[in-house]
């Protein structure tokens, strides 16, 4: 179907029910496709979902429902050599092959522009894949090939089921896609696993083995990511520690905190606005704060003004990255970056007015998302938040397997 994690996002499970409902959608998909075209998503969509009749408006722009097969290329060796996914897929391609073959399915992997790279599976499924081009080269984003799982995964940036007739082309209708986005350690997109079959063959659980793999090639982009880059970095989300060309840089606590202020106010501050961030009211001359800027001057080579102390040099750092992650609307990211709050262990004014404003923006963000994979990844980060667990469960299908971890959670922070 189309994008939502929700229940109503997959067909009806009872084999009994498929062929009725695959019918009500055909007849929608014929009013709603017709030469005058979608031009306004009518408030009633009937069986079809409104994020799919959403991508249909969107489609038909440029895609005609009577094509029979996907634009292409005939050589893309360049694109798979270069793909960071060609070596987890090539690694796990033993496991993705047999879960197709076993089950009846083509597995296929695409690239960030809906352009697929690899298939396996089943060799009859993947002769019909080939009719229409949905085989190695073939083009499945949106403005090519309408609605189908690799284009609604990719548009949508989630997980989603196109079954039967909600596929754009009237050729796809004998087919069910399972998709689900591949993120890079940066979080960016960087290409689809799917699992496609004939439409009688639907099942939910299909998307939790997509779900499953998408983890694992995940895990193992993450494990590849090039080694840091040269300069100075800080960390401070969860722990606290300064790299210089990759080495940790040893320094006090109380300097690292600094450091910290220091990033997260571009702008910087005066001596005596630094003191208050840092002591507050206690009685500490600013001398001892001066000893404490001068050393963590030379741990910076020398990226730290006089006058008015601000970062000269360019200092990367997590919890700044976090925050313009969070500021952009980018939840994905700002996740994968947040592995606890701001420098735990800080009792510094300063720190603790920013550790609030970092927690509060991505919690809301959280809370505001209508994705499953955001809550449950933030309620791992955070095992007593009682009402982040509560908006994963009412997120997440009741049959995905995710549901038991999220409970327990709920039910450890219900109990503290």
């Amino acid at each position: 179907m189309g994008a939502h994690d929700d229940p109503i996002a997959e067909p009806p499970a009872p084999p009994d029910r498929l062929a009725d409902y695959r019918g009500a959608i055909e007849k929608q998909w014929n009013r709603l496709t017709t030469p005058s075209r979608l031009v306004q998503v009518p408030g009633d969509t009937g069986p079809v979902r409104r994020e799919v009749a959403r991508s249909w408006q969107r489609s038909l722009h440029t895609v005609d429902p009577g094509q029979t097969v996907a634009p292409g290329f005939n050589d893309i060796s360049d694109r798979w050599s270069e793909s960071p996914l060609r070596r987890p897929i090539t690694e796990l391609a033993g496991q993705l092959r047999g879960i197709a073959e076993d089950s009846g399915y083509l597995a296929v992997v695409s690239d960030e522009s809906g352009t697929i790279l690899w298939t396996a599976g089943d060799r009859k499924l993947r002769r019909q894949g080939e009719q229409v081009n949905f085989a190695p080269g073939g083009v499945w984003d949106e403005s090519h090939m309408g609605t189908n799982g690799l284009s609604l995964a990719l548009h949508d940036d989630r997980a989603c089921t196109v079954f039967s007739a909600e596929h754009l082309v009237a050729a796809l209708h004998g087919w069910v896609c399972y998709s689900a986005p591949i993120h890079g350690p940066d979080g960016r997109q960087v290409g689809v696993l799917d699992l496609s079959s004939s439409w009688e063959r639907s099942h939910p659980m299909v998307m939790t083995s997509v779900r499953a793999l998408v983890t694992a090639v995940e895990t193992m982009l993450r494990a590849e990511a090039p080694k840091p880059a040269p300069g100075v970095r800080l960390e401070c989300l969860g722990a606290a520690r300064l790299l210089r060309d990759g080495r940790p840089v040893p320094l006090p606590p109380r300097q690292l905190e600094i450091l910290a202020l220091l990033a997260l106010e571009p702008e910087g501050y005066t001596p005596e606005q630094l003191h208050a961030a840092v002591y507050g009211d206690r009685a500490v001359s600013l001398n001892t704060l001066k000893a404490d800027v001068s050393h963590l001057r030379r741990a910076t080579r020398g990226d730290i003004a006089n006058r008015r102390y601000m970062l000269t040099g360019p200092v990367s750092c997590d919890a700044v990255e976090l925050l313009a992650a969070v500021e952009g609307g980018d939840l994905t990211s700002a996740l994968w970056l947040y592995r606890g709050p701001l420098l735990p262990g800080s009792d510094l004014p300063g720190v603790h007015q920013w550790r609030a404003h970092l927690d509060v923006g991505i919690r809301n963000a959280v809370l505001g998302s209508d994705r499953p994979e955001h809550a449950v990844a933030f309620g791992q980060r955070c095992p007593g938040d009682v009402a982040v667990h509560e908006h994963a469960l009412r997120l997440l299908p009741r049959d995905d397997v995710r549901r038991a971890v999220v409970t327990a959670r709920l039910y450890t922070a219900r109990q503290g």
